[in-house]
């Protein structure tokens, strides 16, 4: 397969891995197998830059975060280095920089998928990744790498032992994937890496696919977005953005509606409903439960049986309000608490 040199031949003067027998290779070739994005104009995106431009000014800024960005394939190399020429990196002041801007890998064993190590980026990052992840012994492993939570990842390269073998992965075992829409807390904040968000949680605990639409303070439930997603092919929804309805006002004009168009399209999906993952509301938070309780009571009244509800109390049952950073993001203990929720129903309704 074609590798970095090919194109660039000043490409291993420009890094600084110490190893002499390093070859690097474009995560966008065979036999790699991205998920969850794809390229688009230089660099890679949840979704279109138009459709994304006609949401919001917000979700045109984060589309090309690589939240829920998966790049699978296995080798026999000894070590895998990362080398990432990232775009706009969005540091915050209580989420870990190795969420929002590292990746990880995992190997897949009998027992499922391990996390093998994680590729810290600099406190002082300005435009790229370079790590590196070395294993006890060489021996042929199956692997898959996140991308980051919260920055643009715009090229991608591996670095491989020369000589190593590099084949394709097996697909997932469920490869129509999950679809998620909500707020930052969908997007994965505050992961303390790209795996330890929900999404990633569930994907490695049924071998399926998933798409991340989380798009942090700017989920607002458009109906541009809704029509988007009514077309994916997807074989289940979970949406929850009631974070980012701007109003109690606004989130009672558009979570019904938002279910009507994606439901139109998909008569037999199974669609996730979900509220704030907080146990102790204000009033105003009660009242937007209610809002989505009743988009649910409606579709259920219809006739709907493919309509779910889970609330923001359920989902934190394992940690509590303990389980967020702020009471609003959830630290790797609430993402673990609602994995555990949200796939538990999942398993009831789609994977067997």
């Amino acid at each position: 397969m074609k590798t970095i040199y090919d194109v660039d031949k000043n490409f291993k003067a420009n890094t600084n891995f110490n190893k002499e027998d390093i070859v690097f290779y474009d995560v966008r070739e065979k036999p790699f197998n991205l998920y969850g994005l794809f390229w688009e104009n230089g660099k890679f995106r949840r979704l279109p830059e138009a459709v994304a431009k006609a949401t919001n000014e917000g979700v045109h800024f984060l589309h090309a975060n690589s939240a829920g960005g998966r790049v699978r394939f296995k080798t026999d190399s000894p070590y895998v280095a990362v080398f990432a020429k990232i775009g706009d990196i969005n540091k915050g002041d209580h989420g870990a920089l190795t969420g929002t801007a590292g990746f990880d890998i995992y190997s897949t064993s009998e027992d499922g998928q391990v996390f093998e190590a994680l590729y810290h980026p600099s406190l002082d990052i300005v435009d790229k990744v370079e790590a590196i992840a070395e294993f006890d012994c060489k021996k042929m492993r199956e692997l898959t790498l996140n991308l980051p939570l919260y920055s643009e990842v715009c090229e991608l390269y591996l670095g491989l032992a020369e000589g190593c073998t590099l084949e394709e992965a097996s697909p997932y075992k469920y490869q129509c994937p999950v679809v998620y829409y909500g707020s930052s807390i969908t997007q994965g904040g505050c992961a303390s890496r790209p795996g330890t968000c929900y999404q990633g949680l569930i994907s490695r605990r049924f071998d399926c696919d998933y798409i991340n639409l989380g798009f942090s303070g700017s989920a607002r439930g458009e109906d541009v977005i809704a029509e988007y997603i009514a077309d994916l092919d997807m074989s289940l929804f979970v949406y929850d953005y009631d974070h980012n309805a701007p109003t109690v006002e606004h989130l009672a004009n558009t979570h019904e509606r938002m279910f009507r168009i994606i439901r139109e399209k998909n008569p037999t999906l199974p669609i996730i409903m979900l509220t704030r993952p907080r146990v102790m509301l204000a009033e105003h938070e009660k009242e937007r439960l209610k809002i989505v309780e009743r988009t649910y009571q409606n579709a259920v009244a219809a006739g709907d049986k493919n309509v779910y509800f889970i609330s923001g109390a359920e989902l934190m049952k394992y940690c509590g309000d303990e389980g967020t950073v702020d009471k609003c993001h959830p630290t790797d203990y609430g993402f673990a608490s609602m994995a555990k929720v949200l796939g538990d129903l999942m398993a009831t309704i789609y994977f067997k």
